[in-house]
């Protein structure tokens, strides 16, 4: 006997499988060099990770309180006041997830009804869009255009309407690179005054800024911190992406409505790794200090062998991802591009076509990630100087 399966109604009927996925499947198939998913091929402090081992060891095995445990919620609000001299409440104002995504999602369900249009920017991480519509919201795709990739505020007032909920900001950007500057800050500020429009910061490569540039958090401006979510990662920080342990700073009134989401969402995260993470940050703070001289050397390990190839670039402001235009290689599309680029060179990259909604015409550019060790970044640059 067969039974047939009910027929379904796709919530999200453009969603299919990620870009990431999709890249690192054909990388493993091919055996390329993969610098297209954004993850570290090398390991987090040996320190932290002992720690997650004694945690563990000791029992402390069992559910987390729902808002992240005491001793990592004060090593957060510790680092806020040391990094941007914000005073956070860490019972009604900080709240452990279970990674950025899940503090996105969260937030974006806590605020968003059916009917309600939400600002982003392409090209656009791509777990926006999708939380945005199950929540019956509609998302305004403003594009970010190359080589600069800066934000048109003018562009940003005029889509501005009765319905607008929240603005989503993303910075240091993925996939581009670029940061926000004082400028954007100031027609930020100009442009909600008065308002109730509400700000979701993606924060989560705010320790990778480079060439002595200062990130500008929204935890820096109270004007701007009273109405936003302000979400980070560890993983980014720490090189420990599969632990997917990340948090989110807002008001306690947001932050009110943001839990009632998150513990019928993930409930709370791994015990261990939040006590080691809570350790590790109390007892290293100068950690995150020298991310952007880690990180800047991989940077500029991997242009300055790639500064006589074909590719044209300028290095990236922040984050761990690079954008090269390789328009003097090829005139393929962007997403036909990648795939010849796993198998004449053996190296994987993201095309940035697909982070827009509207891609420009003759976009050729793709997103490499250098989050690499020496090695992998001086054979990936040599496949890349041959074409």
């Amino acid at each position: 006997m067969s039974f047939a399966t009910p027929a379904l109604v796709s919530r999200l009927p453009r969603v299919g499988t990620t870009i990431f996925t999709t890249m690192s499947q054909l990388a493993l198939e091919h055996q390329a060099i993969n610098l297209s998913q954004g993850f570290p091929d090398f390991d987090g402090p040996q320190e932290l990770l002992d720690r997650v081992g004694f945690y563990i060891h000791e029992g402390a095995n069992q559910y987390a309180p729902m808002s992240g445990v005491p001793l990592l919620r004060r090593a957060i609000a510790d680092k806020l006041r040391r990094c941007y001299g914000r005073e956070a409440d860490l019972e009604r104002e900080i709240t452990v997830t279970s990674g950025a995504t899940e503090a996105l999602f969260a937030a974006i369900a806590a605020v968003v009804s059916p009917g309600d249009e939400v600002i982003v920017f392409d090209p656009a991480y791509d777990s926006y869009e999708p939380a945005i519509e199950l929540n019956g919201g509609r998302a305004i795709h403003l594009p970010l255009l190359p080589p600069e990739f800066r934000i048109n505020w003018e562009a940003v007032a005029a889509a501005i309407t009765p319905r607008t909920r929240m603005i989503i900001l993303n910075s240091p950007h993925n996939p581009t690179g670029q940061v926000l500057h004082a400028d954007d800050i100031t027609a930020l500020q100009a442009l909600v005054e008065g308002t109730e429009l509400l700000i979701l910061a993606d924060e989560v490569y705010e320790h990778i800024v480079f060439d002595q540039q200062q990130h500008l958090s929204l935890n820096r401006f109270p004007d701007l911190a009273a109405r936003s979510f302000i979400v980070s990662s560890f993983g980014k920080t720490y090189h420990v992406t599969g632990w997917k342990v990340g948090y989110c700073v807002a008001p306690a009134s947001l932050t009110a409505e943001f839990r009632k989401v998150h513990q019928y969402l993930t409930f709370s995260t791994s015990t261990p790794m939040q006590l080691a993470l809570g350790d590790f940050l109390l007892a290293n703070p100068e950690h995150d200090q020298q991310l952007p001289d880690f990180y800047a050397e991989k940077r500029d390990l991997f242009n300055g062998l790639l500064q006589h190839s074909s590719f044209i670039f300028s290095p990236s402001a922040g984050t761990y991802f690079q954008l090269m235009d390789y328009a003097a290689i090829s005139d393929l599309p962007d997403t036909e591009f990648v795939q010849w680029l796993i198998r004449e060179a053996g190296v994987a990259a993201i095309p940035l076509s697909v982070f827009y909604q509207q891609p420009p015409e003759h976009l050729r550019w793709v997103r490499f990630c250098f989050a690499k060790g020496a090695n992998t970044l001086q054979q990936a640059a040599e496949r890349l100087r041959a074409l």
